[in-house]
Formats: structure tokens, sequence, C-alpha cells
């Protein structure tokens, strides 16, 4: 264990890989008991810091959790529409943003964020408007930010401690690491149904590699070919994938569970430009995984 954490330490302090551009920012490893190694690492001017108990914007890193709280509301048991709108083929694809007094319904109303597309029916497009449009019809329209936490916490575990600054499922939780680790220690342990549905009915997301029209856009580098499950990536690049499931936020927060599913970590952090910062934390949230796994600093 010494030489796991030493080797991720090592890793997520260093000056010359994919983690130092990303600093300031907090990590942590653990697996399905609890947290075995973690650290705040600091930008060069030592601030701000990150830690375990910062409360911060996940963006994407919501997406987990609320396809976690369908799944155990299914118990186990997914419809065909379920699984198609969080695999992001639904067609509702024309999403802005929600506003921070609006119910699940009144967010589908506004702009064009209920407009379905033919076009992208049945074809992987990321973006917000399939859960928005999911969570509505599964009864939830009437919710607003405060009743939304709570339902999904009734769900996944009332010790989460989330809450949403819009009514927006895809990218509207707030929270820290600490939160987001007991959802994923729940995960690892059975506790939520996710862990059997990690990975499960994955499509293709990469419009340049996917058979010609599957995938319409994805926010990962066209250079990375990874699959899309149930509200999560599969990190299955054929080259530089090793198949962990990940769900990275747009201002940087990344967690994962590795593919054994022995394992999950966290990169914590907000960028608020939201410029390339989840797929940069994940960079270096996959030489962390890799340096814990292999015990060799990356």
């Amino acid at each position: 264990m010494d030489q796991r954490i030493s080797a991720a330490t090592s890793t997520a302090r260093s000056t010359t890989n994919n983690c130092d551009g990303i600093r300031p920012f907090y990590w942590e490893v653990g697996d399905k008991t609890q947290r075995l190694a973690s650290d705040s690492v600091q930008s060069g001017g030592g601030s701000p810091v990150y830690t375990a108990t910062t409360i911060m914007s996940i963006a994407s890193a919501s997406k987990w959790i609320y396809a976690a709280y369908v799944v155990q509301r299914r118990q186990g048991r997914l419809t065909d529409d379920d699984i198609k709108f969080l695999t992001f083929r639904s067609g509702y694809t024309n999403f802005s943003n929600c506003l921070p007094g609006q119910t699940v319904d009144d967010c589908v109303a506004y702009q064009q964020n209920g407009t379905y597309s033919a076009f992208t029916d049945g074809k992987f497009s990321y973006g917000g408007g399939h859960m928005e449009k999911h969570a509505s019809l599964i009864g939830l329209g009437a919710l607003n930010n405060a009743g939304l936490a709570a339902e999904i916490r009734s769900q996944l575990g009332t010790e989460i401690s989330l809450g949403y600054s819009q009514p927006q499922l895809a990218g509207g939780i707030y929270t820290n690491a600490d939160a987001y680790a007991a959802f994923l220690r729940r995960i690892l342990t059975g506790s939520l149904l996710m862990n059997a549905a990690l990975g499960t009915n994955a499509v293709c997301t990469n419009p340049t590699t996917c058979p010609a029209g599957t995938a319409v856009n994805t926010p990962i580098p066209t250079t990375e070919s990874y699959h899309y499950s149930i509200g999560h990536w599969v990190e299955d690049d054929p080259v530089n994938g090793d198949g962990a499931f990940s769900s990275a936020g747009a201002f940087g927060f990344y967690p994962w569970i590795d593919a054994s599913k022995s394992w999950y970590g966290i990169v914590a952090r907000e960028d608020a430009t939201g410029t390339g910062s989840g797929f940069a934390s994940a960079q270096c949230g996959q030489l962390i995984r890799k340096a814990w796994i292999t015990g060799v600093a990356q």
C-alpha cells in the first residue's frame, strides 16, 4: 500500500506530466470502504487550495449521479427508453441551460430545450437535453432545485450531500469530493445497483471513428475513441484506454472507477472557463490511476 500511495502522490505532484497544468487541485483514491490516499496540490502561488470538503460545481459529473438514481429507482431493470435517453440517443439534443428558479418542466419548456430532433434520434449526441426530458417523463417535472436534490438523495443515500444550482440533471449539481466519494464507494460495494450497470449498453461516441450515422458530437477530443454507457464514459480507447468508468465535468471535476471495480478516484477543482478542463483533469487522473494500480510513478 505504501508503494501505491508514494507512486500516486509523486505523479500528482509532478511538474513534468499532465497534472502540472491543472494545478491547483485535490485528488483522492480509495476502495469500497474508505479513502486510502489523498492530497491537495497547490499552484505555484500556493492558492486557491482545494480539499475534500471544498464545495464546487461538478458540471457533467452530475450525469453519473442521475443515471445511478434512475437505475436504483428502476431496481436495476432499465426500460429500452431509459437506456436510449441515458446513452444520449433520444433525439432531445437542443438543450442550452436552465434558470436557477425553474422546475424541471419549466426548464424543458425554456427556449428550445424540449425540442425533439429526428435527425439525431438513435445517434449519440452528448448534451443535457436527454436527461432533462427523461426526468420530466418519469415524473420529476414539478421539482425545483431543493426538491430535486431531496429526490435524488432518497435513492442514492441521504448521507450523500449535494444540491442543485439549477434543475439540470446533466450538469446542475454542486457538492464536494467527500460526498462524491461516498457515492462511488456505494457503487463499489453494490449498495447502488449502478455497480452492475457499469459499462452496459455502451455506444460508440467518436463521429470520426464510429460507423457512419451513429454519432453526432462528443466533448472528448476525436483522437480518443471512448464508449458511453448509462450516464458515464467507458475509457476504452484501443490505444490509450484502460477500460475505466468516469464522468468528467466541464469545470474539471473528474470521478472514476477502475475497470476491475476495485478502486475509485477523484480529481477535484473548479475552472470556471470550462475550456477543456474536464479532459485535462481526466488526463491527470488517468496517470494517478495508473500509478496507483501499478505502484509506479507516471
